[in-house]
């Protein structure tokens, strides 16, 4: 298994392109993320990833295991 802050880092850089690509379309109805890598089976794969990203972001503030510390 790959170093726990490794994948923390991961999760949190996921989170954060979705959150901004969350805003961009909000604001500008633009899909940053549709535009990089197109609509389809990508995207929706991209959008499984950050909700596997934020459970495991959730899971170790519940567990009390601070990410990247």
């Amino acid at each position: 298994m790959p170093n726990a802050k490794l994948l923390s880092l991961i999760a949190l850089i996921i989170v954060l392109i979705a959150g901004i690509n969350t805003g961009l379309y909000g604001l500008f109805r633009f899909d940053l993320i549709g535009t990089i890598i197109g609509t389809g089976f990508l995207q929706r794969l991209f959008y499984i990833i950050v909700g596997v990203s934020a459970g495991y972001l959730i899971y170790l503030k519940i567990m009390k295991k601070e990410p990247l510390n």
